[in-house]
């Protein structure tokens, strides 16, 4: 099998240890002579999993009995709608920094339930784009929740600073960086996560829900989004979607034996490092994100002459490294170097325009 590097933003790749074991299992899981797919997720089998998997994630991220842990439908979309309709009140407001195409989506979804202020939104200063400083940010106490989206995939910024609300629930949109580095989950309300970039196949996502803010969902609130509901059923008011569950059990258990998150920050700064490094050094290439504000999963770029976009693609395709074009919406290249994605593998991208940039 040809070996190539997949730079997708998600759906993304997953490590390959984690492929070969649902290979492996796929039509005989633990020896029911059958697959994880078939069995019913009231069975002691899949529920012994499902705790596992949820227990293996909090211990990933250190998430106390405070948090429920929620294994739910509609990936982080689904959490545009759910957030609002579970924490907001029914005259209340929420705030949000809009850093780039996914926070200010969610604003787009969240005013559907209730009114929505935008404290800052990401600027250009002489071509250079920054986001906004939230630590200069003014925030109400009367807000029903503070939401920001941390890293941003379209556009390839990064906030690392947390937000300081004070007594206001913090939300936070972490689809493109869960499990890239540790993250203080006392400091949120509500964290919630696609699975399909660093945990595992479209179709679920992760909620992590302070407690004491469940049980409080609007009266028009879908049953299928209340937290309340979500955790008193252990996340199986309705069926899940079994699969993509215990393939994230799988990814857990990798990353544990990676090192634990911490390991993987250090992973992925290292490549990173390596791929801007290469970006900044060229004539070629560059990157139009202020240096603070650049993304650690998803590495944005453009080659100075758009002309030889096509050609660089085609190219970098035959040497098998896949899905570098960036969103239709910001255009140039992107590079989505999450956990799964080695070391190896930035290297081959450098290696690769560094090439296209002598022949050009």
């Amino acid at each position: 099998m040809k070996r190539v590097f997949n730079f997708c933003a998600g759906p993304a790749m997953l490590p390959p240890e984690v492929m070969e074991t649902a290979q492996r299992e796929l039509l005989d899981w633990q020896g029911l002579g059958c697959s994880v797919m078939e069995i019913s997720h009231r069975s002691t089998e899949f529920i012994a999993m499902a705790e596992q998997a949820e227990q293996d994630f909090r211990d990933l991220l250190g998430i106390n009995d405070d948090y429920h842990v929620l294994f739910l439908h509609g990936g982080g979309r689904g959490q545009f709608a759910a957030v609002p309709l579970n924490l907001a009140t029914q005259n209340g407001f929420s705030e949000h920094i809009v850093s780039g195409s996914w926070s200010r989506g969610a604003v787009k979804e969240m005013q559907k339930y209730h009114k929505t202020s935008v404290l800052a939104e990401s600027f250009i200063d002489q071509g250079v784009v920054n986001a906004p400083n939230v630590n200069t940010l003014c925030y109400s106490d009367t807000a029903d929740f503070v939401h920001y989206c941390p890293n941003e995939t379209v556009d390839g910024i990064e906030i690392s600073a947390i937000p300081d609300t004070g007594d206001v629930p913090l939300v936070a949109d972490m689809s493109s960086c869960i499990l890239s580095k540790p993250v203080p989950v006392e400091k949120f309300g509500v964290i919630y996560a696609g699975a399909q970039k660093n945990i595992g196949p479209s179709g679920l996502a992760i909620a992590i829900v302070r407690k004491d803010l469940a049980g409080r969902a609007l009266p028009q609130t879908p049953s299928i989004l209340d937290y309340q509901l979500a955790a008193s059923h252990d996340s199986m008011y309705n069926t899940p979607p079994t699969f993509a569950w215990y393939l994230a059990g799988l990814v857990f258990k990798w990353v544990k034996q990676q090192g634990g998150v911490a390991t993987m920050q250090a992973h992925n700064h290292k490549k990173a490092a390596l791929l801007y490094q290469a970006i900044d050094a060229s004539e070629l290439y560059q990157n139009n994100v202020a240096v603070e504000y650049r993304s650690r999963m998803n590495v944005t770029f453009q080659l100075r002459d758009p002309a030889l976009d096509a050609a660089f693609l085609k190219q970098a395709e035959a040497q098998g490294l896949m899905a570098l074009k960036g969103h239709r919406m910001v255009g140039g290249m992107r590079a989505s170097i999450y956990n799964a994605m080695p070391l190896e593998g930035v290297q081959a991208l450098v290696n690769f325009m560094q090439e296209f940039e002598r022949k050009a």
